[in-house]
């Protein structure tokens, strides 16, 4: 680990949602000329009640990354995941998913599940990187032309 620090936190911890909101306006930037885009605005609802774990990467003062887990159906999903344009490409991803799966799995999780878009490209290189592995695309988000899922088994 680079020194980072991994702190679990409210979903609406003020921080987590400033780094949402930034995720959000990229994601839709990047959708945003896709006339069967039905989600531009990142804003599938998220019941706040699902969600099971939060947590920031900081490096010092500086806030860096987001991470999310919620429950879908019997299923735990990574929702949100994302770090600061200015910090990719390190290790900041890595250990955000791997404090993830450290949650998933003393959760008792037999899997994680997460869903991506077909122009996110970076992001479904590195979870494939990670042995997450293509399974059909789950609802909700079957209604989104753009999207992709995938699994990773944990046991």
């Amino acid at each position: 680990m680079s020194g980072h620090a991994i702190t679990p936190v409210a979903w609406e911890h003020p921080e987590a949602q400033r780094l949402r909101a930034a995720m959000t306006a990229e994601i839709g930037a990047m959708y945003s000329d896709d006339p069967t885009s039905q989600n531009r605005d990142g804003r599938l609802d998220i019941d706040p009640d699902s969600i099971v774990f939060t947590a920031l990467v900081r490096d010092g003062d500086e806030v860096i990354g987001h991470i999310a887990l919620r429950r879908l159906g019997d299923d735990l999903e990574i929702k949100r995941m994302y770090v600061i344009p200015a910090r990719r490409g390190g290790t900041v991803a890595d250990e955000l998913l791997a404090e993830v799966e450290r949650e998933a799995r003393a959760l008792e999780a037999p899997r994680l599940i997460l869903h991506t878009g077909d122009r996110q490209r970076a992001a479904t290189a590195f979870y494939t990187r990670h042995g997450y592995t293509p399974i059909e695309v789950y609802p909700p988000y079957e209604q989104l032309a753009y999207s992709l899922c995938f699994e990773k088994v944990l046991r």
